[in-house]
């Protein structure tokens, strides 16, 4: 049975930071597309930037260009990481999809079933690899490309070991679910970009066109300098899975892993990331500190909340409201918002004046009959491994890996401060030492509590 506990912000902030940890991997204040945009701070009526190029934006090609056979390993059978196959293998010619590897072998056979179905793609018996060290067989199997898309907590050691075998990577996101593990994707792509890797996450707003060409316009000084922001996600519950007879209780979590913290990062993290990564994108900077709340009403499976409220600081004092909710028969939204001092926009396809008026909007290809469609030429799914193609093939690497870490860490940060109901500095997120998992992965007991938080220092309720 599931009981409620306290969670004190000192047990979810951890001990002593790891020495050097702010001097190793720095508290990046402004961030871009591809690196860092120093210059988002400049005045409302100028550009943001000199040249385009100083944007670091995708070359948003259709296809990628041909090259030398690229073949890749999927890491994390499921959903999710089937459809990141799939998208690889749309991305362009000569892309191969050659090994397998998850925990569970019907995931395998799942995911082996889609491919051959929807891309003709067989996978050899002998490149299937099942069990938790699966990620390392895969790494290890001849390919020239990783694709990580097991639960997020398993993501920072998976994203060393290949890099470390100097692997480029297609990530989903987020890209860890504590504090120990964002800083540790930090490094790692610190070391991928020193390597000549490319690493592109699963942000694909990012690699959206009309939000690219949203981002474009709010750089060249269309809305002014941003003074507030709202980042949305509510929508009905996700998928759960209860308990099977014959499940260990670790495989219970597994199959039920987007609804266990210690997997996800609870759905702050784990699906709220995408929205909270585009106003960090569009500002330049992230969160300093955050101050919310939530609660769990309804949820029927695992330890997390249902809904979140977090009023997220920054260093120039601009406030960005995150709302995110997962109940069903409730208000859906999913958008992200900003207003500046001469203006306002919803991200992704329109502009206001300060009247409401439309300054500009994104125009959409027309369909057959010669009407505007409501969605971009190129699905940001395949568009984001068009992208990585393309820059293996002509060598020029990105990096999206350290911007992912750091939208991930302000959603952590969000849901500690939640959790505890104290505010929560980003300085503590880069030297906190909490990290949330078992120590030993096998496929029997978990030996960690299964507490759903309670914040503040009043009683629990009955």
């Amino acid at each position: 049975m599931e009981k409620k506990f306290h969670f004190s912000r000192r047990k979810f902030l951890g001990g002593a930071a790891a020495a050097g940890a702010l001097t190793t991997l720095g508290t990046v204040a402004t961030l871009g597309t591809g690196g860092l945009l120093t210059s988002c701070s400049s005045g409302g009526s100028e550009k943001k930037y000199k040249n385009i190029e100083d944007l670091k934006l995708p070359p948003l090609l259709d296809k990628a260009p041909d090259g030398k056979v690229l073949k890749a390993g999927l890491i994390g059978c499921g959903g999710r990481g089937t459809g990141a196959a799939v998208n690889y293998l749309n991305a362009g010619n000569g892309l191969e999809i050659i090994a397998l590897g998850d925990v569970f072998e019907d995931k395998i056979k799942a995911c082996r079933e889609t491919l051959k179905k929807e891309k003709n793609v067989d996978i050899a018996d002998e490149k299937c690899f099942v069990g938790f060290d699966a990620f390392e067989k895969v790494i290890d199997s001849g390919v020239d490309i990783i694709i990580l898309a097991t639960p997020p907590h398993f993501r920072p050691k998976q994203f060393a070991a290949a890099v470390n075998a100097g692997k480029h990577v297609f990530m989903e996101k987020p890209v860890a679910v504590d504090p120990v593990g964002a800083r540790a994707i930090m490094a790692a792509a610190k070391k991928a970009e020193s390597l000549g890797l490319t690493v592109v996450t699963g942000t694909q707003r990012r690699h959206q066109r009309d939000y690219v060409e949203t981002y474009k316009k709010i750089m060249d000084g269309a809305i002014g300098d941003v003074v507030a922001a709202n980042a949305y996600w509510n929508q009905n519950q996700l998928w759960f899975r209860t308990k099977e007879a014959g499940w260990s209780d670790m495989e219970a979590m597994l199959r039920d892993w987007v609804n266990w913290t210690w997997l996800s990062g609870d759905h702050i993290v784990e699906q709220h990331v995408h929205n909270l990564d585009v106003i960090n994108w569009f500002t330049g900077k992230h969160p300093v500190k955050a101050v919310g709340f939530g609660a769990r009403h309804r949820r029927v499976t695992g330890d997390q909340y249902d809904m979140f409220s977090v009023d997220f600081v920054y260093d120039n004092g601009l406030h960005m409201h995150s709302m995110c909710r997962q109940i069903d028969g409730c208000a859906s939204n999913v958008s992200e918002y900003i207003t500046g001092t001469k203006g306002m926009s919803n991200c992704q396809n329109t502009i206001y004046n300060p009247d409401g008026s439309v300054l500009w909007t994104y125009e959409y290809p027309k369909d057959e009959q010669g009407k505007p469609m409501d969605k971009v030429k190129i699905s940001p799914y395949d568009q984001e491994h068009i992208d990585m193609v393309t820059a293996i093939r002509a060598n020029k690497p990105i990096n999206e890996g350290e911007n992912t870490a750091i939208s991930t860490l302000v959603g952590i940060m969000g849901r500690i401060s939640a959790y505890t109901g104290k505010e929560v500095t980003w300085d503590e997120m880069m030297s906190s030492e909490l990290k949330i998992g078992p120590e030993v992965y096998a496929l029997g007991p978990v030996s960690i509590p299964v507490n759903i938080p309670v914040p503040g220092e009043g009683k629990p309720a009955n």
